[in-house]
């Protein structure tokens, strides 16, 4: 499958590019950016000519409404090299779709398909020397909105501004993760935000999360927000929990994101035979496992860390650690998933697209 361009979006290059700068063997997630970046306005009820341009700071009212009612969203993706030198995408359609249910849910602009998918298949192309070939190497994808209109009064903003920008990146998380169950802090709740990727979001779970950091711990394993006894997400990853031979995780819902990582790990093991329950894990089963020695791995998975292995929780101040094992389907479905995503192995779920 490949992306076909039919629109016309102006580019404006760089006159010399800094990638002899950057040293891929080194670099920090999310703090290095390429040469270029994608902008498209909405103004006047409909959406201006998309420009790819160099990557730069831009200017913004100190009235505009991202920076006081928080109309702000963002997605997730990535980009990999495969030995050939081809660059592929993957399930970005599923990125689309779910941007654009976030644009709605917060009263912003749906984007058009094709300023979405050309644009971004515009954008990559001409920046194809900074995805490097090699496992765990990958150009991390950042399309977003934010509100630029202008004023303080309490209403949507009718001016928008759509980017893409691009980081090279390698492994998001490193070492050991140890979670702690939440007992009084929420992600989301009914009737919310959760299920959209907005802003407001993640900067919610930075104070418990906190929190956890200065217990030991990496990351929060949230609950529900009326009674605290249904486990719902690590961090900002949707979470599996394996019981003897038995994947368990959350269905999506108005508070937990339809993660595509999730989504797809959940073909492939149905693909391979391996059982999986869609439905809500109440944090006294996962004790109950713990104690009884069933319960063998916890992890969770995303876009940035693909399948993050959790060594061991706590609650109520008791901490269970997890056992080590050998055939760890976890690590079996992320090498799954990374070979499609690499062009290693046969996609027969026809997810993968060239750029």
């Amino acid at each position: 499958m490949s992306l076909n361009t039919t629109h016309e979006i102006d580019i404006v290059s760089v006159s010399a590019s800094k990638i002899d700068t950057v040293d891929f063997e080194t670099l920090a997630f999310g703090t290095t950016f390429t040469d270029h970046m994608l902008v498209c306005d909405f103004r006047e009820g409909k959406w201006q000519k998309p420009q790819i341009k160099p990557y730069e700071p831009f200017l913004l009212d100190p009235s505009a409404k991202v920076f006081h009612y928080g109309q702000a969203i963002f997605e997730g993706m990535k980009a990999y090299k495969d030995d050939n030198e081809d660059v592929w995408l993957f399930r970005p359609d599923q990125n689309l779709i779910r941007f654009n249910k976030s644009a709605k849910r917060m009263a912003m602009p749906e984007v058009e398909d094709w300023i979405f998918m050309e644009g971004l298949n515009q954008l990559i192309d001409l920046e194809r020397d900074w995805v490097k070939k090699g496992l765990g190497n990958t150009l991390y994808i950042r399309p977003f909105m934010i509100a630029i209109g202008s004023g303080v009064i309490a209403a949507p903003s009718t001016q928008y501004r759509f980017m893409i920008i691009l980081s090279p990146a390698k492994s998001y998380y490193s070492g050991e993760v140890k979670v702690i169950i939440a007992e009084h802090y929420s992600r989301a709740a009914n009737g919310g935000i959760g299920a959209a990727k907005a802003a407001g979001n993640y900067s919610a779970q930075f104070y418990p999360t906190k929190l956890a950091n200065e217990k030991g711990f990496q990351q929060i394993i949230w609950t529900d927000d009326a009674t605290h006894t249904k486990l719902e997400e690590a961090g900002t990853m949707n979470v599996f929990f394996r019981i003897n031979d038995t994947l368990y995780t959350a269905p999506t819902s108005e508070r937990i994101l339809d993660g595509v990582t999730r989504k797809s790990l959940i073909a492939i093991a149905e693909r391979d035979g391996i059982a999986v329950e869609v439905r809500s894990v109440l944090v006294a089963e996962l004790i109950e496992a713990a104690k009884d020695g069933s319960l063998k791995e916890v992890f969770g998975a995303g876009t940035a860390a693909v399948v993050n292995p959790i060594v061991g929780f706590s609650y109520q101040d008791v901490y269970f650690e997890l056992p080590k094992i050998e055939n760890s389907i976890a690590l079996q479905l992320k090498e799954k998933l990374t070979n499609i995503q690499y062009n290693l192995a046969e996609d027969t779920f026809g997810w993968t697209v060239k750029v």
